[in-house]
């Protein structure tokens, strides 16, 4: 359907009705603007948090807590 079409089919409704069209128009743009914000967000990169934690050395040696267990 056409802008031209729709603006036809509006100028036949009543005051009261194109104030309905309006806000449903309004609420419309709303969600439309709020579904865009969502999709904006950067995803993360692989690999962007390179360097941000440190390991220590002994991270794969045995625990003192677990020598009973070994």
């Amino acid at each position: 359907m056409s802008t031209a079409e729709i603006y036809i089919q509006l100028e036949q409704l009543s005051e009261e009705r194109k104030q309905s069209v309006s806000d449903f128009i309004s609420f419309l743009l709303k969600q439309e603007a709020e579904k865009n914000e969502r999709k904006e967000k950067p995803k993360p990169v692989f690999g962007s948090m390179k360097g941000m934690f440190k390991m220590a050395p002994d991270f794969d040696e045995p625990l003192e807590e677990f020598k009973d267990y070994m």
